[in-house]
């Protein structure tokens, strides 16, 4: 009885139905990574980072486009002025002979003054930088899209990560069930012999002590299941129902080692995003050098007045000007030369962190394919293992009936065999999830590649929104 209940255990199966607390929905691998990619905090925190980096280009853009400004300006004022006038300036002939004569006339009184005006200023030439920014802006919002890829391929890695983890727990939890419900039918049966006999009393404490261990191994695997629903629950975003198995992903990678390595280090995303830190650092370099050259800036700017400030004797003025300014730098402090040091260390340090990303990329793809070689070798050996496993328990339950073997053997052998079946239960884990991290490290767990029921992000879309805006505050959906 016990052999058949044991026959009739499917793994899978047990690990597609384990989550009974959460029975109104099935969850497929892929759909959770669909939610996950709709949902989850992290990523869609990060496509908000983009979309502001894509700000720095109109920002950048705007050195390009005239600035220009009105002014108004009003009040009133109080004015008395004296002045000094001599008969010449009067035109008055002499007194008594003698020519000239001093006369102090006096002016008061209140007025309100008025003045509108407006200029336009346009920068001709500033040593480049507006082309060296808007080129190095252009570099960072690429880098930035090249960062959301490597936060999409991380919140998807998680998600399948915490997929398989509850997948491998609730068959944990399963298998240490129907251990613990063998260690039970174990116990009744040795009670039975022990109460004709056939066993002695330690025969019966040993049943009872291995039952206390599987029902402590139970609350362990139920407590692993309670983390990884929450783990779930973070990723995904919701509670899962019934999980359907998983497949790995081996399709979609290389076939080879030097494949994988070539693939990982042409299409991670994370070398692409020290690449192009690497272009902005160089671009950086050239706006700094260009605070060395002369700057040509051209000036309109047109005044009306009325009631003028500081006099009381002008109605009405209008000026109108165009003037062009060409400014050279000499020497401005020593700042500029220490900026232009600055970024080319920067740009230097930008270049070591293109080649550790590369190494750590080389290193990443080696890994995974061990993993991976490994997880499939370990798979056909578990399951020998518990093959093996089966054979002897049954075995040992036939030669403990004729008191050729102990009750003690015969539940060391029932240990040995929900140890193999845990083990292949981790094993086909470690294998699905193995397929993915290898997928990840060549730069190819994407919505696109995965055939994910999702509408994927294109963070060029919000660009193209916002590149060439001139003005406006509201903010494009990005859609």
């Amino acid at each position: 009885m016990l052999r058949q209940r044991w026959l009739k255990f499917a793994l899978l199966a047990a690990a597609a139905h384990a989550a009974v607390s959460f029975a109104a929905r099935a969850d497929t691998l892929e759909g959770s990574l669909a939610d996950a990619y709709r949902t989850n905090p992290t990523l869609n925190a990060q496509r908000a980072s983009v979309r502001a980096t894509d700000e720095n280009v109109p920002q950048a853009l705007a050195g390009y486009r005239p600035r220009v400004a009105v002014t108004a300006s009003g009040g009133q004022q109080s004015l008395s002025t004296t002045s000094k006038l001599t008969a010449s300036e009067l035109n008055i002939p002499g007194i008594g002979g003698v020519g000239g004569g001093t006369t102090y006339p006096s002016l008061s009184g209140y007025n309100s003054p008025f003045s509108t005006g407006l200029t336009i200023t346009q920068t001709l030439f500033n040593g480049f930088q507006t082309a060296n920014r808007t080129r190095q802006a252009e570099a960072q919002v690429l880098a930035a899209r090249a960062g959301l890829a490597v936060s999409e391929q991380n919140v998807l890695l998680n998600a399948v990560i915490a997929y398989m983890n509850l997948l491998r727990d609730a068959a944990i939890v399963e298998l240490q069930k129907s251990n613990v419900e063998v260690l039970q039918e174990q116990l009744r049966q040795t009670r039975d012999r022990f109460n004709v006999g056939e066993v002695t009393r330690t025969d019966v404490a040993q049943a009872e002590s291995s039952l206390a261990g599987g029902r402590s191994q139970l609350l362990t695997a139920q407590a692993n299941y309670t983390a990884s629903v929450a783990t779930y629950r973070q990723v995904i975003g919701h509670s899962p129902g019934h999980l359907a198995p998983a497949s790995p992903v081996d399709r979609f990678s290389p076939n080879t080692l030097e494949k994988a390595i070539a693939l990982g280090i042409q299409s991670n995303p994370a070398v692409a995003t020290g690449e192009f830190n690497v272009d902005a650092a160089q671009l950086n370099v050239k706006i700094q050098e260009g605070a060395l050259l002369p700057n040509a800036v051209v000036q309109g700017n047109v005044q009306k007045n009325y009631l003028a400030v500081g006099t009381l004797q002008t109605m009405e003025s209008f000026s109108a000007s165009v003037l062009g300014t060409l400014t050279i730098p000499i020497y401005q402090g020593g700042s500029e030369y220490s900026l232009i040091r600055q970024a080319k260390e920067t740009l230097g340090q930008r270049r070591l962190d293109l080649a550790t990303a590369r190494d750590q990329v080389r290193q990443s793809v080696v890994q995974a394919w061990g993993q991976l070689d490994a997880a499939k070798a370990n798979i056909e050996a578990t399951q020998a293992q518990v093959q093996a496993a089966e054979i002897a328990l049954n075995g040992i339950r036939e030669e403990a009936r004729v008191g050729q073997r102990t009750t003690f053997d015969v539940l060391t052998a029932q240990q040995t065999l929900v140890n193999a079946r845990v083990a292949v239960v981790t094993a086909q884990h470690d294998r699905i999830v193995a397929s993915y991290t290898l997928l990840a490290n060549v730069g190819r767990l994407d919505p696109a590649v995965l055939g994910l029921p999702v509408q994927v992000y294109e963070p060029q879309v919000h660009y193209m929104q916002v590149r060439d805006a001139w003005a406006g505050t509201r903010n494009p959906d990005g859609r």
